[in-house]
């Protein structure tokens, strides 16, 4: 998959699967987080908005695929929480793009689930951790080309918790677009092909409800962003010896 993306080609012509079983499209060389990036979540969390994308590393070892378990370990985390987003994916190296330019940059498009522990993170005052567990990223259930989004600015994005809607927003609501966290990220380090920008989350995630909601074992959270598909990821806790399709 990463040859194919830095040679900026897909495959050949999309054919009809028989019982597919979708894996994660591959593992990203990086990946890039940005947090507080919706106006509707910045007044959800009684934040102001951010002069600047804020940006953090999500490890590719927290990569699992679109229908893995997440991994939840209540030894380490009882504020699990889901955060349904569209991520870009890199198709060439880029260093100091401007915005105008930027999008030049992307070969596509998937859907992501930036896991994260809430009770990690607040103990921290960085997000490294809490961020970058295990199963912490799921990605799928497919990779779409650039042209196939016809506007990044205007994608519907939902997320359910065990059936209910949790999340229902657009990235209309972007604080910055997708052009502009490309430059961002651009202006201070090197993007790869294959690099993940993960462009954030809108309102409605559990940590900030009340009463407050945390994943546990036994759900299954579902992050749909429209034109790509739909990722379906059960909670379990960990066991003694697992395996995960991430190639």
């Amino acid at each position: 998959m990463l040859d194919v993306i830095a040679h900026g080609k897909a495959g050949p012509a999309r054919r009809k699967l028989v019982d597919p079983e979708f894996l994660a499209p591959y593992r990203p060389p990086t990946i890039f987080g940005i947090g507080l990036n919706y106006y509707d979540t910045v007044r959800e969390m009684g934040w102001d908005v951010p002069e600047r994308p804020y940006l953090f590393p999500k490890l590719s070892s927290s990569v699992c695929g679109p229908s893995d378990s997440i991994v939840v370990d209540e030894n380490v985390t009882t504020r699990a929480d889901w955060e349904g987003e569209l991520a870009v994916i890199i198709g060439k190296r880029t260093r100091g793009v401007a915005p105008e330019d930027a999008m030049g940059s992307v070969f596509g498009y998937t859907a992501a689930n930036d896991v994260s522990a809430r009770d990690v993170q607040a103990d921290d005052g960085q997000w490294v951790r809490g961020k970058g567990l295990d199963t912490f990223c799921p990605l799928g259930p497919v990779v779409v080309t650039a042209d196939e989004i016809e506007d990044p600015r205007n994608v519907s994005i939902r997320t359910w918790l065990n059936g209910s809607v949790v999340q229902d927003g657009s990235t209309a609501d972007m604080i910055f677009d997708v052009a502009s966290l490309i430059s961002y990220c651009s202006t201070w380090f090197t993007l790869e092909p294959g690099d993940v920008i993960l462009t954030g989350t809108p309102s409605g995630c559990g940590d900030f409800r009340d009463p407050r909601i945390a994943l546990i074992p036994g759900d299954v959270v579902e992050v749909e962003v429209a034109g790509i598909g739909r990722l379906r990821n059960p909670v379990t806790a960990p066991a003694s010896a697992t395996s995960r399709s991430v190639p």
